[in-house]
Order: C-alpha cells, then structure tokens, then sequence
C-alpha cells in the first residue's frame, strides 16, 4: 500500500475514534443540549455530538471495505478472511463486551448501577442475548455496536463484492437510500454501516485514486463542516425528537462525513502533529473499545458525589478519559504484551506491523435510562 495512503488511514482511525468518545460522553434528562440550559455550550455539544462527530462510524466502515478488498476479488479468500477476522473483530468485541458486562452485573449485586445499566440479573435469555453479543439490539458496551455490524458485513463480503463489482450504481443507490430514509433497520444495527462498508469495497476494487480530490481537500472540508452546522440547527431547534426530515439530513451529513474526513487527513498527514497521530498503532482500538465504560464511571462518580454544574463534567471527563486510557493502553502493551495482543486483536504489536493496515477500523448516555436513541 502507498505509504502515503496508509498513514492517512492511521491519521483518521485516531481522530475519527477521538471524535466519538464526544458522542457518548453521559448527561441526564435534566442536563439535555437541547433544554438550553447552558446557553452555547449545549449548542456546541449538538455540533460536535450529534452532528460533526457522528461522521465517524460511516468513514471507518469504509476504510473496512476498502482494506478488505484491496487485493482485488480474485485474491480474496474468503474462509482465510474469516479466520482472520474472528482474531482482530470478533474476539476483542466479546472481552471487551463481556468484561464490561461481568462488571455491570458485579456492581448491580450491591445495588449500584439501575438506571445506568439494564437489569442484567433480571434479564431473560433473549435480552441476555442482546445485551451481551448485541443479537438484536444494542450491546452493554454501546460503541461495540460498530464491530458487531463490521462482522454481519464482513460475512455478507463475497455477496456485497458481487453486487458491488456487478451492479455498482444500482447496489450503491439502494444501500444509501437504505441508510438515508426512515426505514427500519434489518441485520445491522446501524444503516450506514452497509452503505459505507460497500462504498469502501467499491473504491477498492475499482482502483479508485484515493489522491484524486487531493486538490480540492479545502473545499469538502468548508463544505461537510458548513453542512453539519446546518444540521445542528435543525437539531437544535426541533430536537430532541426531531422529525424524520431532520434524521434523513443528519444521515446524509454523516455519510457525506467520508469525504470531508479524507480531505482533512491529506491537510494533516504532513504535519508534525499528524505524523505523531498516524503512528497510534493500537491506541485508537484500545480507546474504541475501552472510552464508553470510563465515561460511564467518571458519570456515576458525578453523580455520587452530588456535583453540579454539568458543563465541569462535560469537559473533563473527556480530558480525563484519554489520560487513563493512553496510559493503560502503554501499561498493558508493556507489562502484558500478551493480553495486549488479545485485546485489540494484534493491532499494534511487533508481530503484526507487517499486516497493521489488514485489521478493520474501528466505532449518549444518561444516568436515568440506557436508551438506543443515545447511541
């Protein structure tokens, strides 16, 4: 792969993951952004949660399609593929789900954590079901939802490389309309997940010069940032129930979010603090899958303590969130290089530097429900 191609990947893997640690960063019903409460601030927290950083989960869908048929379809094996992808997506996805699950379940024995958590104790086995391998709706580690619907895509692959590599335009056009209008939602939890994932694929088999908007980077940059903040005051005006002409634009914005984020890694990619970020390895894995738990933590610590004046939680906990999770992500590659490799799936271990760019890319709460329409 073009080096340059590459540690643009690396570059958006980082800031793209970064970015959706703000998407789920908790509040209760009473701290909502779009009460209005804290005047600004809450209009910040729409734009960078519910519309700029919601891009996130289209591009790194796509540069999952686009890694796993770079080689082309001919060199595609389909069962090695398979083989691969149970080490790096779905045995990271389970510990870290069910880690997290085992926890919530602990700390819900001595009567702490209802209303920030289902009752797993009083679950069925078909809510367990869904809870811990996101079956049918949304796993206990929220963000995990991304891997779950990354493995339905990666089974689906031969059939989507088909339609793909057949049926461009039409196959296209039905999954974007799919994951645009407000129909519901079949085998994947997230609709653009589909989508993106297939117009990876396209880009990859049909030898797509990655570098040919290269010229025109500034100008889908301005625009995907003029566009969500005209969708944040769509949001801001009629939120929080907005109506379904609202969602399809958020949609289109997130979706759109591809090319503006691909412009933004070639002004990046050249600069010192870019060069830095490309070389994360598996840090922006480790915060994937490990940011949503931490959040929740700092929230119910928050909430314990009967602090107030949320906009102090809003920009620390973030803040501190990354401190511990870049210094438990170079603790453990360190001291426990083994269990390291396990968790994200030998990203970022010396084994695997030569196959670093094979493994796919990764990825709102409140204290009063765990509600899918905060995800």
């Amino acid at each position: 792969m073009d080096a340059n191609i590459s540690s643009r990947i690396n570059l958006m893997r980082i800031l793209l993951i970064s970015g959706i640690v703000f998407v789920h960063i908790p509040f209760g019903t009473s701290e909502s952004p779009y009460l209005g409460s804290y005047g600004t601030l809450d209009w910040l927290r729409v734009f960078l949660g519910d519309s700029l950083f919601r891009v996130g989960v289209p591009c790194l869908s796509a540069i999952s399609g686009y890694l796993l048929f770079r080689g082309g379809l001919e060199k595609f094996d389909y069962f090695k593929t398979l083989k691969s992808k149970a080490q790096t997506v779905l045995l990271p996805f389970l510990l870290w789900n069910f880690g997290f699950l085992a926890l919530v379940l602990l700390v819900q024995r001595f009567g702490i954590g209802f209303g920030y958590f289902p009752d797993i104790a009083g679950a069925t086995p078909r809510e367990f079901a869904s809870i811990g391998f996101a079956v049918e709706d949304w796993p206990i580690n929220l963000p995990l939802y991304f891997l779950r619907d990354l493995l339905v895509c990666i089974v689906l692959s031969p059939i989507l490389a088909f339609l793909v590599r057949r049926y461009p335009k039409a196959t296209l056009l039905c999954l974007f309309a799919y994951a645009v209008l407000p129909v519901p939602g079949v085998i994947v939890l997230k609709k653009s997940i589909l989508f993106s994932f297939c117009f990876g694929i396209y880009l990859s088999l049909n030898r797509v010069d990655l570098k040919s908007l290269d010229p025109y980077a500034g100008y889908l940059i301005l625009a995907v940032f003029a566009a969500a903040i005209a969708l944040t005051a769509c949001l801001y005006t009629t939120g929080p129930a907005v109506p379904e002409w609202v969602e399809m634009l958020r949609n289109i914005v997130a979706v759109s979010g591809i090319l503006g984020s691909w412009a933004l890694s070639e002004k990046l990619t050249n600069t010192r603090f870019g060069m830095r970020l490309a070389k994360g390895g598996g840090l922006s894995f480790w915060i994937f899958c490990a940011h949503f738990p931490v959040l929740i933590l700092f929230w119910m610590i928050w909430n314990r303590a009967g602090l107030s004046h949320y906009p102090i939680f809003y920009f620390a906990a973030p803040i501190l969130s990354f401190v511990i999770l870049v210094a438990s992500h170079g603790f453990t590659k360190r001291a426990m290089p083994r269990l390291y490799a396990v968790l994200t799936g030998t990203r970022g271990s010396k084994s695997s530097a030569a196959r670093q760019h094979l493994a796919p890319a990764t990825a709102n709460s409140s204290q009063t429900e765990y509600s899918p329409q905060q995800r």
